[in-house]
């Protein structure tokens, strides 16, 4: 069982940045697809980004040209480097590993909480 931790999530003010990170508990990263997805109080889980196997990467309209994902493999570690935050990007952030090889299989991190706020 994969188990994904989070961690970097707390309270900044609009227009600050924030780094999230995810450490699975082994190295997935060449089987694995990986992303990002938030839910906001009120609203359905979305994705924010992704990234493949192969290092191809995917923004949701929202946040591209503010947020990176990426993945340091030395440090077994996927980041996501949130800058320019706005209001509207408060959320419980997940991380995400996604197989779909042979068959699907998903893992989810807990959750860790974002809070733009003035």
């Amino acid at each position: 069982q994969v188990r994904l931790v989070e961690s970097g999530g707390g309270l900044v003010q609009p227009g600050g940045s924030l780094r999230l990170s995810c450490a699975p508990s082994e190295n997935i990263f060449s089987t694995y697809a990986m992303g990002w997805y938030r839910q906001a109080p009120g609203k359905q889980r979305e994705l924010v980004a992704t990234i493949t196997k192969r290092g191809k990467t995917n923004y949701a309209d929202s946040v591209k040209g503010r947020f990176t994902i990426s993945i340091d493999n030395a440090k077994r570690t996927m980041y996501l480097q949130m800058n320019s935050l706005k209001l509207e990007d408060t959320a419980v952030y997940y991380c995400n590993a996604h197989w779909s090889d042979w068959g699907t299989q998903d893992y989810w991190g807990q959750g860790t909480q974002v809070t733009v706020s003035s």
